[in-house]
């Protein structure tokens, strides 16, 4: 007889990217080349500095626990980088070292809310937000949003919502790549501390921008909770090492919280984490890539009939609509990954409502595998 499963844990959606990765594998494994156009990391390994710092540690330090809130110079550092790039200041105090955004957002959804509370998002929108909310007893409101707002929530859709207690924003968007301004971004603060919701700002896309600016949370709200990771402009996903920028007062509540779930966070990690902050000309160099490849997807995919696709503005993906090709994108990303081994994810991980008709294309691998996807693209359109 089996033990007992909980209804929480079983009313967790899948996310579905891990399921077309394990597809892909899966054909991989028979001897088929795939082009992963799915999966949402760097192709490129972790900095050369941060690599140094790595090994330098393995010889020099005894990689014990470190402090729940992470490493006294890596939280300097992160407070430091808000100094220089967003003229926000932010005390080392504010700063929480997470296991990822990941192990960022639990820690902030439990900071913030109780069981039952509401809490806006963006739909589209990353599907982990609304699974994890799931997970804690909290209720996801999906803010549908369009081509005309940017796929970015506004204060006239938050005042349709009813009530709230929380808003997510993430700003460049996965999977739209879309950002909002300075002015959004304080529009959307202001009303978030005029009503009691807490604003909580996914910026782990920061430095993966090709038109416009970023602008942290940090600038414009004292209460906002920020939420960034050294995975994606850092390029170091599986380290699992990234942050939170959160309010004075809920310091001590984070803390106890990363005490009792994860004691602290890899140590390894951490060294390597203080050290990338020092790649930038090489980080940057790999955002020049992403920018051509970008291009290169914008210009090739109409001829397979792509043809109706989000510009990217930051991040790493482009946002297609295909519902004049199915209305079944699920299906629709199998026979692609089946028939010419090009894998993408169906729309439905981002948007529950519409998101049959849609899919995300991610164009952080090299610009020969971005070559490659357009060319079998083309050929299976025409096939």
């Amino acid at each position: 007889m089996s033990g007992k499963l909980s209804r929480r844990s079983g009313g967790v959606d899948p996310f579905i990217v891990m399921d077309v990765m394990a597809a892909a594998a899966e054909k991989e494994a028979a001897g088929d080349v795939v082009i992963h156009l799915e999966v949402g990391q760097p192709s490129t390994p972790a900095p050369k500095a941060a690599l140094a710092a790595a090994h330098a540690a393995l010889d020099a330090d005894r990689l014990g626990y470190v402090a729940a809130l992470g490493m006294p110079a890596l939280r300097e550092r992160i407070a430091r980088h808000y100094r220089e790039t967003y003229g926000a200041d932010v005390s080392a105090e504010r700063v929480v070292v997470t296991t990822g955004s990941s192990g960022g957002f639990p820690l902030a959804f439990l900071a913030s809310f109780d069981a039952g509370d509401r809490v806006a998002l963006a739909a589209p929108g990353y599907p982990a937000y609304r699974n994890i909310l799931a997970a804690l007893n909290l209720e996801a409101v999906d803010l549908p949003t369009s081509a005309a707002d940017r796929f970015q929530p506004t204060v006239a859709a938050l005042e349709k919502a009813g009530h709230l207690d929380g808003l997510i924003v993430a700003s460049p968007s996965n999977p739209t790549g879309t950002m909002v301004t300075r002015d959004e971004l304080k529009a959307l603060a202001d009303w978030c501390n005029a009503n009691g919701v807490r604003l909580i700002s996914d910026e782990i896309y920061h430095g993966i921008v090709y038109e416009g600016e970023t602008h942290s949370a940090a600038e414009v709200s004292d209460t906002a909770i920020v939420v960034n990771s050294f995975s994606k402009y850092f390029s170091m996903t599986g380290w699992r090492v990234g942050w939170l920028v959160v309010p004075a007062d809920m310091v001590r509540s984070i803390e106890r919280l990363t005490q009792n779930f994860f004691i602290s966070v890899p140590t390894l990690s951490q060294h390597a984490a203080l050290a990338a902050f020092d790649c930038r000309e090489e980080l940057d160099g790999h955002v020049e890539r992403y920018r051509a490849n970008r291009d290169l997807l914008m210009a090739g995919l109409p001829d397979a009939g792509l043809d109706r696709l989000t510009p990217a503005q930051g991040a790493f993906y482009i946002y297609a609509d295909v519902s004049h090709l199915t209305n079944d994108s699920r299906e629709f990303c199998s026979r692609m990954l089946r028939e010419a081994g090009v894998a993408t994810t169906p729309g439905i991980d981002f948007d529950r409502a519409r998101g049959a008709g849609t899919l995300r294309i991610s164009f952080a691998g090299s610009t020969a595998e971005m070559e490659e996807a357009v060319r079998r693209l083309k050929a299976w359109r025409r096939g």
